[in-house]
């Protein structure tokens, strides 16, 4: 994050929202699949969508400031960028914007969540089994799509020539399964999830053509049993949703599924003792406040500390060359 030193460069951070907001808008309002494969005039596109002509012309000739939307006398056109990435049709489609959408709504409470003490946005916003298949889709394709580059990140970083058996907990579309089966082809991978998500990670699976390699396990982390018998349990971005307790828990359970010398995988933000770095981590908490009851990030000690009372040994923090951060322990 670069630092702010400046006025004119605290007003251009803080002006910053408008650009923002005005790519979420043009994405949720689907402009750019109007347009692909030819040009149009405002008037046509907004026509076609059932919404204001004057403003929507208003917000496509700001689109073409951001390089995204190209105008010529015949009417606007997409740029190769936006055909490529923002039109839902194509295979390279940005579909994680719309878990974008959402996030912006629940980060304009921060100020009161910040008074309060907690998410004050869709009372205690609802479980992910209660909010819905569409934000669900929307939320595991987020998801999918930045597993996707972690999950072959995370394989490179681990040994799994001893591994055959894994469990992915809250494993969603089941992209860092898949990169472990890629990686060392005798895996056997389970994913657990809750009953809502399941049937969408079952279509990731199918569609990675991996159905006689993982299955699915319907489930809560919180209470459900996980089994036995794995050499690798991964923790992906999930702790950050629980309170210490929950942690507590949940990594005893994770331990307790795992052979001897099995090894426990945590990926999350492990946040330094001041909880001011990683930055992206302090920021995250702050989505933590906006959009969950109790979640947070956790430093490297409280990790650990959940860790060694789960019994698990040789606990170590490895940040790969991106940032990403994984906390590892062995089964003794």
């Amino acid at each position: 994050m670069k630092q702010i030193t400046s006025p004119s460069e605290l007003m251009e951070t803080v002006n910053a929202f408008r650009i923002s907001r005005l790519v979420l808008s043009a994405f949720e309002l689907r402009i750019f699949d109007k347009l692909s494969g030819k040009r149009a005039t405002s008037r046509d596109v907004a026509v076609s969508l059932g919404i204001n002509v004057r403003a929507t012309d208003r917000l496509m000739n700001a689109l073409t400031g951001t390089g995204l939307l190209v105008r010529e006398k015949e009417g606007f056109a997409n740029s190769v960028f936006s055909e490529k990435f923002l039109v839902s049709t194509s295979p390279s489609f940005m579909s994680g914007l719309d878990h974008s959408v959402a996030l912006w709504k629940t980060w304009s409470t921060l100020t009161d969540a910040v008074k309060t003490g907690s998410c004050v946005s869709e009372p205690a916003r609802p479980g992910i089994n209660e909010r819905g298949n569409e934000w669900l889709e929307f939320f595991i394709a987020a998801m999918h799509a930045r597993g996707v580059a972690q999950g072959k990140e995370l394989a490179s970083m681990l040994d799994l020539s001893a591994t055959h058996m894994t469990l992915d907990v809250g494993g969603g579309s089941g992209a860092f399964t898949f990169a472990f089966i890629e990686k060392n082809p005798a895996i056997r991978g389970v994913i657990l999830d809750l009953p809502n998500v399941v049937p969408i990670t079952r279509k990731y699976i199918d569609k990675a053509g991996l159905a006689d390699k993982v299955t699915t396990m319907e489930g809560d982390y919180h209470c459900d049993y996980f089994g036995s018998g794995f050499q690798l349990v991964l923790m992906s971005a999930i702790i950050h949703i629980n309170n210490p307790g929950e942690n507590t828990l949940l990594i005893a359970r994770g331990a307790e599924a795992l052979e001897k010398g099995g090894q426990l995988v945590i990926m999350d933000h492990v946040m330094n003792e001041q909880r001011t770095e990683p930055f992206a981590g302090a920021l995250f908490a702050l989505n933590m406040l906006v959009g969950t009851k109790h979640g947070d990030t956790y430093t490297e000690l409280e990790l650990r500390g959940w860790m060694e009372d789960a019994g698990l040994t040789d606990i170590r923090l490895i940040t790969a060359a991106s940032g990403m951060q994984v906390m590892v322990g062995a089964k003794s």
